[in-house]
């Protein structure tokens, strides 16, 4: 692996407590690209990260609303333009009996927006990532807790970061490559 590009650096840390601490230093130092990673949900990592909040309920509510309005617009269109039968002196268009159909279209297009969202967001699918290749790294999903910090970082320099890790109190402190 003579010409591999190195993709960051990673650090583990005993507890989470020591790993908020570290987010937090690093953050304060001036990273942005850096990620926190842990065998079970840490509560206040987001906030020691600095991390902004989440699109997800914006993209949900987009599909949400699409779903909603195609609904109406789908049963007053079949009802009063495409196939216009008075039966019982009903009304073309009447929304007591569309609500089951915007209820489910609403709750069908929330469900597809927010899958194709999260993939999106998240990238995926992503079939390896550098840290798989990272032997320590495959115990972050029993015990182990790691932060990394990624090359293209803004503030990002090997030996700095690196050394940065170390005084933070990280131990076992490696380079990984792509």
């Amino acid at each position: 692996m003579a010409d591999a590009k190195l993709w960051g650096v990673v650090a583990e840390f005993d507890n989470p407590a020591r790993l908020i601490e570290g987010c937090e230093k690093i953050r304060d130092a001036g990273y942005s690209k850096f990620e926190a990673w842990s065998p079970f949900p840490v509560h206040g990592i987001e906030k020691a990260m600095g991390l902004p909040g989440s699109k997800v309920p914006w993209i949900t509510l987009v599909g949400g609303c699409s779903g909603f309005s195609l609904a109406v617009w789908m049963q007053w269109w079949m009802g009063s333009v495409d196939y216009p039968v008075v039966i019982g002196g009903k009304p073309l268009f009447a929304v007591e009996p569309s609500i089951p159909i915007m209820f489910e279209l609403t709750v069908l297009l929330s469900g597809i927006f927010t899958l194709i969202g999260l993939m999106v967001l998240n990238q995926l699918p992503r079939h390896h990532h550098p840290l798989d290749s990272y032997e320590p790294f495959r115990r972050v999903t029993d015990d182990k807790f790691f932060i990394s910090i990624e090359a293209l970082d803004p503030q990002f320099d090997v030996e700095k970061a690196q050394q940065f890790l170390s005084d933070i109190g990280g131990h076992n402190v490696a380079l990984v490559e792509e």
